[in-house]
């Protein structure tokens, strides 16, 4: 009892320390891990075991790690998703180092003419498809960017544009495995494939995705034709003018297809996505030569270390037997009715996400609805709590770190989004997703 207290007054630390966004995340997390360690682990359960299952660093050293035909069960740090993501973001940086993403933005504002209204569906559009496959906070660094860029040129608001980028971005990411942190830690701990992702929780973003583009054209139509001033046609950027290394532009296109087609084919190759994210990064690293350097030190170090610490002391929660008891809660509560286990994971889920971090949260569900269900009821589980934590963040400002990141680029430009404007057209998207989510999951899997 004592240890469980204890790991639960460590957990709830970390969260208040994260939200009061006083001292950086990472030193949080490590923090709060290593009190995990020494004081629940070694002062009070004096577990040698319990130590060496949550840092789980055998499993690193093993076949299945690189090489597997079958989801491996494991507790404690999820190293396979923090060697995913730091290869993808050393990727990203590779690519973002030659102007792709520039590039990308400006070439189809040149196709749609420079039109407004069209840049703020297709922008909506590339958004969601980017953040697919790239992480969310990089899609929005890039999109926001040349978003203000182009609102000087063409006189218009920019806000409502980045603030539908912001939520299409969320919903993307929530389309496949490596599309969102939650997702990714969701797919390792459960050995589900790019493929599974893109056939269920894909299915779900697809539909939403349509209905939150009339959603926000309809909303922001107003602001959209509102014009500031005369537009000069010859200020228009040249796509090509971002285009800062075209061998390099090329190169990392083509690692960039690589990488998406052994995401999707990891399932027939049996390739982890551990292993994919070591092969992408040095390939990346091989290609950029004497920039090595430059794109390590652009790499963000603190969100693996983030990472790290996180799973520590969520596996002072599993070892205590706290996850069990959460568990056994809601399936007590639900009557072990699967419509209701479903809501309460996809609405509970949505509403913490939109007030905390959702990568802690989503790591501490995974065990609680390992724990709730077995089989097609865990997959279906699985899908509510993904689409729960992804969707549930878009909803306010802090909700996820895409959201801080587009808001902060508002901010800088002169053009600040408060929590008021952000809510007010955001909240109703959140909900709209959600109802379809659920109704969605209740009639393709209950």
């Amino acid at each position: 009892m004592l240890a469980q207290t204890a790991a639960i007054i460590i957990f709830v630390a970390m969260f208040i320390l994260i939200i009061s966004d006083k001292i950086e995340r990472h030193y949080v997390t490590l923090g709060c891990g290593a009190l995990t360690l020494i004081v629940v682990f070694g002062l009070i359960m004096h577990s040698g075991s319990a130590i060496m299952e949550t840092l789980n660093v055998r499993s690193i050293f093993t076949a299945g790690f690189w090489y597997s035909t079958e989801a491996e069960e494991s507790s404690g740090i999820n190293w396979a998703t923090i060697i995913f993501i730091v290869g993808m973001m050393i990727m990203v940086e590779g690519m973002a180092r030659v102007g792709f993403f520039r590039w990308l933005c400006l070439r189809i504002a040149k196709l749609v003419h420079y039109r407004t209204v069209p840049i703020f569906i297709t922008f909506m559009i590339m958004s969601g498809v980017l953040a697919m496959f790239i992480d969310s906070i990089t899609v929005i660094l890039f999109l926001a960017a040349v978003t203000i860029e182009l609102s000087r040129l063409l006189k218009f608001n920019p806000v409502p544009m980045i603030l539908a980028e912001i939520f299409c971005a969320n919903l993307g990411g929530s389309a496949t495995m490596c599309g969102d942190p939650p997702n990714i830690i969701i797919g390792t701990s459960m050995g589900y494939s790019f493929f599974d992702f893109l056939t269920n929780t894909g299915a779900m973003a697809g539909i939403s995705m349509v209905l939150v583009i009339f959603y926000f054209y309809f909303v922001f139509r107003g602001e959209l034709r509102k014009k500031e001033g005369e537009v000069d046609p010859s200020a228009y950027p040249d796509p090509k003018d971002a285009v800062k290394d075209k061998k390099g532009f090329i190169i990392s296109s083509c690692i960039f297809l690589c990488a998406v087609v052994l995401l999707v084919t990891h399932a027939s190759t049996h390739l982890t996505v551990a292993a994919i994210g070591v092969f992408i990064s040095i390939v990346t690293l091989a290609a950029a030569g004497r920039h090595i350097p430059e794109v390590l030190k652009r790499v963000d170090y603190k969100t693996a270390l983030f990472f790290v610490g996180l799973f520590v002391v969520v596996g002072g929660l599993e070892q205590t037997g706290v996850l069990n008891a959460i568990a056994g809660f809601i399936g007590k509560v639900s009557g072990g009715n699967l419509y209701a286990m479903v809501a309460i994971i996809l609405w509970v889920s949505a509403v913490a996400s939109a007030f905390v971090d959702n990568i802690p949260f989503a790591a501490t569900m995974v065990p609680v609805i390992q724990g709730l269900a077995s089989g097609a009821q865990l997959n279906t589980l699985a899908w509510a709590l993904s689409m729960g934590t992804d969707v549930g963040g878009s909803a306010t400002p802090i909700g996820a770190s895409a959201n801080v990141v587009g808001t902060s680029v508002c901010a800088k430009a002169g053009r600040p989004m408060g929590w008021k404007q952000y809510c007010m057209a955001a909240a109703p998207a959140t909900a709209i997703v959600l109802v379809v989510s659920m109704l969605f999951i209740f009639v393709r899997y209950c």
